[in-house]
């Protein structure tokens, strides 16, 4: 990992986040590495980062997924990132993508199937939570007109598996679902304790409206404004607010806005406010039914 995928998965990200703008020290403060670094893999032949990641079983096509996947989420936060970084490195841990390079370097290891076996089956806990995600995400990836609602930040399916009492019992997709030549694509397959913001928002709604077991974001403009009016959808508002250093503000705000006086909402509309791009949270039984959902919508805003 610290020898071989990660210099190399992290030139790409470098050189993608320089491609967007920002500047060495900022690229160096993201990351965690020195300016001097940066400049190095701005500078170096990329090609070297894609062999030492062919070794990994990823294509060219797949590393440049992966970098763009984390170049996102870097710029989120540290935090994101890494969590992104583990499971990507996990995921290939238990298919078994690393044992040849590991075998090359300790022969001795060549029966040695430790990480297949604990990181290849991660659904034990909510099995059928990630098998709903996984379908919702199916029908998400094959719309061509469901990249047309979808934010800037990218989006995510979240479904709660069992009583769902915390955010690692909430299932969803590493990274969320970013927009790949003009379709939703996941990069990892759902797995428990993905996402830490969905994850929120779905369990703060859950302890008002605990038929909800899954949650979906998808953009907030005013044409989706007058869809969700058309097909009769009760939204409740939140937004306008400033960021203030605390680390999920929409958590915060959902937290003051909820309560026994709310009323019934199928939706909550977040309208952004410093720093935050405008959002719609739709809510449903499960993963399935709020992906059909947010097709709905997207043929709508589509066809108009």
């Amino acid at each position: 990992m610290v020898q071989g995928f990660l210099p190399a998965i992290r030139q790409l990200v470098a050189r993608q986040l320089g491609a967007q703008g920002f500047s060495q020290n900022k690229i160096s403060a993201m990351l965690g590495i020195t300016q001097a670094s940066v400049s190095l893999y701005a500078s170096s032949d990329v090609s070297r980062s894609y062999s030492a990641l062919a070794q990994f079983g990823l294509s060219s096509e797949e590393a440049d997924r992966y970098a763009s996947l984390l170049s996102e989420d870097v710029r989120l936060s540290a935090v994101d990132g890494v969590a992104t970084l583990s499971s990507i490195w996990t995921r290939l841990l238990g298919s078994g993508a690393v044992c040849p390079a590991h075998r090359s370097q300790y022969p001795s290891l060549a029966d040695c199937d430790v990480c297949i076996k604990e990181y290849g089956e991660k659904g034990a806990v909510g099995s059928d939570a990630i098998s709903e995600v996984a379908e919702a995400v199916r029908s998400l990836e094959g719309s061509p007109t469901f990249a047309n609602v979808m934010p800037e930040v990218s989006v995510n399916v979240a479904c709660a598996a069992g009583s769902a009492e915390s955010p690692a019992d909430v299932v969803a997709i590493p990274g969320r679902i970013v927009k790949v030549r003009g379709r939703a694509r996941a990069m990892l397959p759902p797995e428990s304790g993905a996402s830490r913001h969905l994850s929120k928002v779905l369990l703060i709604v859950r302890r008002l409206r605990p038929e909800f077991r899954a949650c979906m974001n998808i953009r907030y403009d005013k044409k989706v404004g007058l869809i969700l009016k058309r097909l009769h959808l009760r939204s409740i508002e939140i937004g306008d607010y400033a960021v203030s250093g605390k680390e999920d503000p929409t958590a915060d705000a959902l937290r003051r806005r909820l309560g026994p006086s709310s009323g019934a909402f199928d939706v909550i509309v977040d309208g952004g406010g410093s720093g935050i791009e405008p959002n719609t949270y739709l809510f449903a039984k499960g993963a399935r039914e709020v992906a059909t959902l947010a097709l709905k919508i997207s043929r709508l805003y589509s066809a108009n």
